[in-house]
């Protein structure tokens, strides 16, 4: 894994941002096309922002995909992961070759089998992750499920996870944050090429102390990007607080 620091969050959107964007074009260059994956949540306003500032990739060849949905909640709620996306990130550039957003308003089981078999079809180029402060993976909470072969699974989110939702503002009280969500699978997401992880913030230390000190483990979920060939983590003073060294 190769581990980045920054002085403050702003810094580590841009070097992270910058990374990705040289990715998804050699991708391009490469291939003619990427296929990447997009999270959502604070922790990606930096990195999103510098990837819409690179106007030199040529959106019109890249398909996206995204990370986790919740169930049950409109695209006009204002923590819709959807609604993040088309206004933080598909607005902002031109069209792309296709974007497969996750619809938490229609039947779970079958909205995962319908981006299950699309995506099946699609070799990931880079996807953008994080970790959350019970370091969880997408909404692959613990203990995660790292055998599913499924790409697209339901899953439950605990408490940890949701109290994270409202603290960051998306929600006014516990009980509105919904407690079941569509997530993109750890061994879809460990199948990308190309992993960035951005992680900022005071409140993640002792997640990213947890995945990167510990014996990787379901109980710790992104301990799994220790295994991953390609990843690069990006960690801010504070984030990176409680590292050992």
């Amino acid at each position: 894994m190769n581990i980045h620091i920054s002085k403050n969050p702003a810094d580590l959107g841009e070097i992270s941002g910058q990374k990705a964007a040289e990715l998804i074009r050699s991708a391009i260059a490469e291939k003619g096309f990427a296929n990447v994956i997009l999270a959502t949540g604070a922790s990606q306003f930096g990195t999103l922002q510098t990837l819409i500032d690179n106007k030199d990739i040529d959106w019109s060849k890249v398909t996206m995909f995204h990370l986790d949905e919740y169930i049950g909640l409109p695209l006009s709620h204002p923590a819709s992961f959807r609604k993040y996306l088309k206004e933080r990130f598909l607005d902002q550039v031109p069209p792309l070759k296709a974007s497969y957003l996750i619809d938490g308003e229609v039947n779970p089981e079958e909205e995962c089998a319908r981006l299950g078999a699309l995506i099946q079809q699609l070799p990931i180029d880079v996807a953008l992750v994080g970790i959350g402060e019970n370091g969880h993976l997408a909404f692959n909470d613990p203990p995660a499920d790292f055998d599913t072969e499924n790409p697209y699974i339901v899953v439950n989110l605990d408490e940890p996870c949701r109290r994270q939702q409202m603290n960051e503002g998306w929600f006014p009280t516990l009980e509105d944050v919904p407690k079941q969500a569509i997530s993109m699978s750890v061994k879809q997401i460990m199948k990308t090429a190309h992993l960035i992880c951005s992680v900022p913030d005071l409140r993640k230390a002792q997640a990213v102390k947890d995945c990167l000190e510990h014996e990787v483990s379901n109980l710790y979920p992104a301990s799994i990007l220790q295994k991953h060939p390609n990843c690069s983590l990006y960690l801010d003073e504070l984030s990176a607080s409680l590292l050992s060294q």
